[in-house]
């Protein structure tokens, strides 16, 4: 296991799943935590709980992966690191602010450009309506 970042792992003869059925999973793995505890924890405590309900549900989860920036063919490490990468699909940013603001989108559009991926979900916690605190972002998804 890689000892900078969690890796949990779900059964590995599953068939892939298209990012839009894993969101769905993340949305509703979500909704189960914050109906549970609402606004008003740490954003590490979310991470954990979100980490612990997509397990239950069967999902691959990596927790604070580091993310390397490749300048010039040189690959840096610049400190940024992923909340939830999920089936190494979708990037899911969680925070625990009063309101979401565009840096938090553009930090979700530099992880899609830096992994690759074409969905990610921006999960604000402190949202009364948690529904108000769901930002999906996406860059080049291809439907099912």
């Amino acid at each position: 296991m890689n000892t900078t970042a969690t890796t949990l792992r779900r059964n590995e003869n599953a068939t892939p799943m298209h990012e839009n059925r894993i969101a769905e999973g993340i949305v509703e793995a979500a909704f189960q935590v914050h109906r549970w505890f609402g606004p008003g924890l740490l954003e590490s405590a979310y991470e954990a709980c979100l980490t612990h309900e997509l397990l239950q549900m069967g999902f691959q989860v990596e927790r604070q992966v580091p993310l390397p920036l490749v300048y010039r063919d040189v690959r840096l490490d610049a400190g940024y690191k992923l909340d939830l990468w999920i089936e190494r699909k979708v990037v899911v940013e969680v925070k625990a602010v009063d309101e979401l603001h565009p840096v938090h989108l553009a930090q979700v559009i530099t992880y899609l450009k830096l992994t690759g991926n074409s969905l990610g979900l921006l999960i604000n916690f402190h949202s009364a309506l948690l529904k108000d605190g769901i930002r999906r972002v996406v860059n080049n998804l291809k439907e099912e």
